[in-house]
């Protein structure tokens, strides 16, 4: 059975699934996008879901045309960053020190995801299949059939798999996981602040711990602590006004009192590495090709790094097969070293930081670092990329 003929479909319409068929569609491919619920649109309170997006991310949803559809209210600059170990150890990134405009932007998740998706309705070059759910794929020489659950057939070169950390096309690609879980969860709410923040990020490391403040524009700040489940359960547990004063006591009365706007929420720490991010007819974007520890902010730019190379390499490919494995292999070598390079900081210093043996060594790092100008200028610059 035949249906509509595309090159790509995209499974998943999160953030980087959405972004990935508005630079596709841009570039020429035809390209379908498959998702099961549209996302609410964005009201007044504060997003739970938080994101600090790199100039490199942001640079890419400009050329998609989707950064401007933003609400400039609702977004706010990181101009320097304080990092607190459990010791004396600290270390500050600047911007202005490190001679670029800002260390990333933070909003929220909501608001990008309506601005990708009034790109995509704008542009008009995406089919979206919304409400819908897949009934079966099935892999027929040089392409793949996908059934919707309301008949609707589709055809395609390729299948991109943007569905998430639990990703079905990754199960049914056979492509293998390997999970490893931290133990943790990270706890995340919004809070009001007493003093100024002043476009500053601040994260503590302590007692196995890790405490980050990301500023949201209207003097406010996003918490994630990530931390022992045990204890994200008891701090869920908490009413506003304990859990507003357990934070601030945390982060040592930084930024005076604070008030809960957002209820906390948690969810589970965890490092996922896929031996293969494609195969003949399939590849892997965002957390269905990789989970990385939050404690550096990094895991939807990453995911937009997925997308932006994918494009980049299938638009060289229109005339071509999509699907074709040796195509694809190009963009799995290219997000390869980003990708686990990223794992490899992360899921070490979650080890450094969790160890108390290895206290006096990180310390004296940071204070090493913090003293070291033209290496905190290089950490930014690779920060940014």
């Amino acid at each position: 059975m035949s249906g509509e003929r595309y090159q790509v479909v995209i499974v998943g319409a999160g953030l980087v699934g959405a972004a990935a068929a508005l630079a596709l569609g841009r570039q020429g491919v035809r390209v379908a996008l498959v998702e099961h619920r549209p996302p609410p649109p964005p009201g007044d309170a504060w997003d739970t879901r938080i994101y600090a997006i790199s100039p490199a991310s942001q640079r890419f949803l400009e050329g998609i045309g989707a950064w401007q559809r933003l609400d400039g209210g609702r977004i706010q600059p990181v101009f320097r960053m304080d990092v607190a170990g459990d010791g004396s150890g600290a270390v500050r990134l600047d911007a202005y020190a490190a001679g670029v405009p800002r260390l990333a932007t933070i909003l929220e998740s909501g608001r990008l995801q309506s601005a990708l998706w009034q790109a995509i309705e704008a542009d008009g070059n995406v089919a979206l299949h919304c409400p819908a759910t897949i009934e079966s794929l099935v892999r027929n020489g040089a392409s793949t059939q996908l059934t919707l659950a309301d008949g609707t057939a589709l055809e395609a070169e390729l299948i991109v798999g943007a569905d998430g950390a639990a990703s079905r096309i990754r199960e049914w690609a056979g492509l293998a996981a390997t999970r490893v879980a931290y133990g943790q969860s990270g706890v995340v709410a919004n809070f009001e602040c007493e003093r100024a923040h002043r476009g500053t990020a601040f994260q503590w490391f302590f007692d196995s711990d890790i405490l980050a403040w990301l500023p949201l524009s209207g003097n406010c700040v996003s918490m994630v602590w990530s931390t022992r489940s045990a204890h994200a359960d008891a701090l869920l547990m908490l009413e506003p006004a304990a859990l507003a004063e357990k934070v601030r006591a945390a982060g040592h009365g930084r930024l005076g009192e604070l008030r809960l706007l957002t209820p906390a929420a948690a969810f589970p720490l965890r490092l996922i590495r896929v031996a293969a991010a494609v195969a003949p007819g399939v590849a892997l974007i965002g957390d269905a090709a990789h989970g990385v520890h939050p404690l550096a902010g990094q895991g939807v730019n990453l995911g937009f790094g997925d997308a932006e190379t994918l494009a980049a390499v299938l638009a060289q490919q229109r005339r071509g097969n999509c699907g074709d494995v040796r195509v694809l292999q190009r963009y799995a070598r290219e997000r390869a070293e980003p990708v686990q390079r990223m794992q490899a900081v992360t899921h070490g210093l979650h080890h450094l930081f969790a160890d108390d043996r290895a206290a006096w060594l990180r310390n004296s790092g940071m204070k090493l670092v913090d003293r070291l100008s033209p290496l905190k200028a290089m950490l930014v610059r690779e920060a940014m990329s």
